[in-house]
């Protein structure tokens, strides 16, 4: 299937490891030209080389999105050296997991600059053009956390939910100029975030064996569902949140 993002320009932030890394890789291979910032520079070295296999022009740039002044910089330097950007992928690690008592103000702090104002920052950066340009594509990266809290992990139930408001109020505002907003919801997912909150390899086994389909998931098949929502197939997709679980999590339709 064409998805019909050749020569469109994509910015991926988290995009050094694990799904941001994937959802690089998968609109690189489908002719996207990509621009991936991440906080860690070896890591983001690696990834350029491994997404200049796919022929298309790869930029990086080093940024923490909890960074207030971040998102401005990223999508400026992505537009002076690739072009204004048409697909936005807001992906950022997860923050700490611990039990909502436990949690103090700093905690909480940190975590909505990461997790909620780093996305929406990013959102303010790139809008503007993609409206006056009338062709935009928003893909956030969250958790399935979104529908189903998870024990251990209050911040993240709660930022991960406030980002999936933001993409349901903004998709409605903006759909009818062409700018296309969706959430998606990654269950277990083999990454360094996964195997830090499992402890063990023993923990980690149980957690593909809990999930429907006996197994966790591969950061690809979540890039991969992230670039169908940045093409032109999904061009009646907006406002959704999509979960890429395995079944794991228990919805009640």
């Amino acid at each position: 299937m064409d998805l019909g993002i050749a020569g469109k320009v994509a910015l991926v932030t988290g995009g050094s490891a694990g799904i941001g890394l994937a959802s690089a890789k998968s609109l690189a291979r489908e002719g996207a030209n990509v621009c991936v910032s991440a906080r860690n520079p070896e890591r983001l070295a690696d990834a350029v080389v491994e997404l200049q296999e796919f022929g298309g022009v790869v930029h990086a740039v080093l940024a923490d999105v909890e960074d207030p002044a971040a998102a401005a910089r990223v999508v400026a330097e992505t537009r002076d050296v690739l072009g204004p950007v048409d697909i936005l992928v807001a992906n950022a690690g997860g923050p700490p997991a611990g039990r909502f008592v436990d949690m103090g103000l700093a905690e909480w702090d940190v975590a909505i600059q990461r997790n909620l104002l780093g996305t929406v920052r990013l959102i303010h950066a790139v809008l503007p053009e993609m409206r006056t340009r009338r062709w935009g594509r928003i893909v956030t990266i969250t958790s399935r956390s979104v529908r189903e809290a998870l024990d251990g992990l209050a911040l993240s139930n709660a930022t991960r939910s406030a980002v999936a408001g933001v993409v349901r109020t903004l998709a409605r505002e903006v759909a009818a100029e062409g700018v296309l907003i969706n959430n998606v919801l990654p269950g277990s997912v083999d990454t360094d975030r996964l195997r830090e909150l499992s402890g063990s390899a023993e923990n980690l086994a149980a957690r593909a064996a809990a999930t429907p389909m006996g197994r966790i998931g591969r950061p690809e098949e979540i890039g991969d569902v992230v670039a169908f929502l940045a093409g032109e197939p999904a061009s009646f997709v907006t406002g959704a949140s999509l979960l890429v679980d395995g079944g794991e999590t228990h919805v009640i339709a």
